[in-house]
């Protein structure tokens, strides 16, 4: 029987070129969203391309939701063999400058990029452990390393997941569970920051340029990381 791909937060730019790109592979799709008849377009679009694929609505930050879709995956398609957090949050999340940050500008970045990955792994790390074989992975920017004020809250928050997730991989070292992080430091082909973007590029602070990567290139990356498991870490977008 074929794998399954769960993609938690799955959106039009890095939700779609990692289901492309594994659905190629003959993997099935699992596309989690919190938008039912988002979740369904996508998954309309997958099998229009030829790729089996099914949606799933539920809010990734809630541990009830995201215990009860996996259950609801697995009786459905069969056990979870790779799952991507790829949800993001909208530009008006962000905080206009660090000394902005405070605990009510961090609740949606520590929802969507620490506690959802946490409740992501709760729920997944452990049958694949005693699989011996799973892989996890996951999505994160350059504003946790790079001083990016305008988005300080979000840095914050990614600096929580790289911290967790060091210490997730070096747990499950051995038991046959790949853990892997994508820092894109780049705006995402066919996202909907993308869009929101061209659309109104005053939301752009002045003088800074930004670099673009297409989504295709983000599935191959972590297809790529997948099969080869080699880093906890790769990058993309980045200043070389």
């Amino acid at each position: 029987m074929s794998k399954i791909i769960a993609i938690f937060g799955f959106g039009p730019g890095l939700g779609m070129g990692t289901a492309r790109r594994f659905g190629r592979e003959g993997f099935r799709v699992a596309v989690l969203g919190r938008n039912p008849d988002k979740a369904r377009r996508h998954a309309a679009d997958l099998t229009a391309e030829g790729i089996e694929a099914a949606a799933f609505p539920a809010d990734v930050t809630d541990e009830k939701q995201v215990n009860a879709v996996v259950a609801q995956i697995e009786a459905i398609l069969g056990p979870i063999d790779v799952a991507m957090h790829g949800a993001a949050a909208d530009m008006a999340d962000r905080s206009q400058a660090t000394l902005d940050v405070d605990q009510a500008a961090l609740r949606i970045p520590l929802a969507l990029k620490l506690y959802s990955p946490i409740l992501m792994t709760r729920a997944l790390a452990p049958a694949m452990v005693e699989r011996g074989a799973g892989a996890l992975l996951f999505s994160s920017g350059a504003s946790d390393r790079t001083p990016m004020p305008y988005l300080s809250n979000f840095g914050v928050a990614l600096a929580a997941q790289r911290g967790y997730l060091h210490q997730l991989a070096a747990e499950l070292r051995d038991t046959g569970v790949y853990i892997g992080l994508l820092n894109v430091g780049a705006l995402i082909g066919n996202s909907k920051a993308e869009q929101i973007v061209d659309e109104h590029p005053e939301l752009v602070p002045a003088g800074l340029e930004l670099t673009r990567v297409g989504n295709d290139e983000l599935g191959e990356l972590y297809w790529r990381m997948y099969t080869e498991r080699l880093d906890l870490e790769v990058e993309v977008g980045f200043p070389s």
